[in-house]
């Protein structure tokens, strides 16, 4: 993953080029090794310090993290397109078999360009929306026709964007953080929700994008070769409610379903730890996170596990013995008050907004990452994602009582919101230490099979204990210790026991909370 960021002005005596290198410079910290800069028809790799930008009225930047193989500096340019993009596509080598082009990279990032370029008849816009389909992948990206430019992130949100405008200076912009847009001047940074795209900077709705069972990895490869042989788009009878198109009743055989799921899991883990010689876990020893971990581990993964907080905090003691149950290596930080005072400012720099839930949920994950830096790993996993298609939030419960199977739009409606809460926070955390999060339990194929999953299978008559139930069989089956398949659900801020440091100790100071408060708050 990397840092993406592009302007726009309309007033010809202002030049973009070196508002273009003040955001590339606050988001340094997504892409240290290698940057460049496009502007209006000139295109320049270099690192941020050497990086000299020209003049111009369009730009578009790039800051590069390079996690395996021979990955290339930003932007690609090819079939008269530029593209910059924050992206990881699983797909992408299947997308190459699909289409004859000249692959002059092995970037996965050159198969957009590709794509687009299949569906490209004179209307960026159109290529765009019909090439999204096929892209298996967590990405925000942007691309450039000479005329224009359309933005886009992947269907959960799970890469950030965020875009803003000055009307009175004539420019628009956007960046993986909103921070790039501040350095600029753009005090309003508005996220860009995924079922949208930026078309020269106005937020558009994408119509009727497809949902996230995405076939293309597995299923249908004939099909899906020749419709993009023939540069056709994938026309399917889909319903309008996302993620509720699979054919599952209540009757549906519950031993079947867990298969199929478990099975997705393991591909899920398997692509995204493809080609890593080592990957990281931040780890609460829950049950979410563990299931990650021992996947990762039988699948052959070199894998090590990331703890942080208190060290009296449950998430601590139970990592310790599920760790040594499992034979793999832990790394703890224990947090003290002074520790936590010290992060604090880190971790709202990172998640840019005073919010005492986001900044107590995402200490434990930054300082995770900061370790797994510190020990060379560029990619960690997360059991983001599991309590919103799994039912493991205790409100699910009330509303299972008071709406039975309705409990599902909750599901959807959480899933749906995820990208500009939970995986806004974990995305910012991970990357302000150069380290890229990758979400499992978020592959799309996975998500719509398990929203889809009848709810008495997820929540046992709506025991405390017994929430996820399906997935906590799944743990069992794939020899994840008794003790975790059991254990209750607790919220990382809790569970690490930053939330009571944050709150009786730190916040306590009433100026030092006010400092921040009045620095960080939207």
């Amino acid at each position: 993953m990397c840092g993406i960021a592009g302007i726009k002005t309309k007033k010809k005596d202002h030049n973009v080029g070196n508002d273009l290198l003040k955001m590339l410079k606050s988001i340094k910290h997504r892409g240290p090794d290698g940057s460049g800069a496009f502007v209006d028809g000139k295109t320049i790799h270099d690192n941020l310090q050497n990086l000299t930008t020209p003049n111009g009225s369009f730009g578009m930047g790039h800051n590069l993290l390079s996690i395996v193989g021979t990955e290339v500096s930003q932007p690609i340019e090819k079939h008269n397109l530029v593209l910059v993009a924050n992206a990881e596509i699983y797909n992408y080598r299947k997308i190459k078999n699909c289409l004859d082009d000249n692959y002059s990279t092995d970037s996965d990032c050159e198969v957009i360009i590709s794509l687009v370029n299949r569906f490209y008849n004179g209307s960026l816009l159109n290529a765009v929306k019909n090439s999204l389909d096929y892209l298996d992948g967590d990405y925000s990206f942007a691309i450039y026709d000479g005329k224009d430019c359309i933005v886009v992130r992947d269907q959960l949100g799970v890469k950030p964007l965020y875009y803003g405008h000055d009307d009175l200076r004539g420019i628009s912009a956007y960046a993986s953080e909103r921070k790039a847009l501040w350095s600029i001047g753009l005090t309003h940074a508005h996220t860009l929700p995924p079922d949208h795209l930026l078309y020269n900077g106005v937020p558009l709705k994408i119509e009727n994008r497809q949902s996230p069972n995405l076939n293309i990895s597995k299923k249908y490869m004939d099909f899906y070769t020749n419709t993009l042989a023939n540069g056709s788009r994938i026309i399917e009878d889909k319903s309008d409610k996302i993620y509720t198109n699979l054919n599952i009743s209540s009757d549906t055989d519950k031993l079947e379903l867990k298969n199929e799921i478990k099975e997705l899991l393991i591909g899920s883990v398997e692509k995204r730890t493809n080609g890593l010689s080592g990957v990281g876990i931040i780890f609460s020893g829950g049950v979410d996170s563990t299931i990650i971990a021992k996947i990762s581990d039988d699948i052959g993964v070199d894998t090590t596990l990331y703890t942080a907080g208190h060290e009296t905090s449950s998430d601590i003691n139970f990592a310790k013995r599920t760790a040594a149950d499992m034979d793999l290596p832990l790394k703890i930080r224990t947090l003290e008050v002074n520790d936590v005072k010290i992060y604090t400012e880190l971790v709202l720099n990172a998640i840019e907004e005073y919010n005492i839930m986001k900044l107590g949920v995402g200490m434990p994950s930054y300082v995770a990452s900061e370790m797994a830096h510190s020990d060379g790993i560029k990619v960690v996993m997360s059991g983001q994602g599991a309590d919103e298609i799994f039912a493991g939030y205790h409100r699910y419960i009330q509303s299972y009582f008071d709406n039975g199977e309705g409990v599902q739009e909750d599901l959807v409606k959480d899933v749906k919101n995820l990208y500009h809460v939970n995986l806004q926070r974990d995305d910012a955390v991970t990357m302000a230490n150069n380290v890229e999060l990758r979400v499992p339990y978020l592959d799309p194929e996975l998500v719509e099979m398990a929203l889809n999953v009848p709810i008495k299978y997820k929540l046992d008559n709506g025991s405390e204990n017994l929430r996820k139930c399906i997935l906590r069989e799944i743990a069992s089956d794939i020899g994840v210790p008794a003790e975790i398949v059991r254990r209750p659900k607790k919220a990382a801020q809790y569970g690490s026991g930053i939330h009571k440091i944050l709150v009786k100790k730190v916040l306590r100071d009433e100026n030092y909370k006010n400092k921040l408060e009045a620095f960080y708050k939207n």
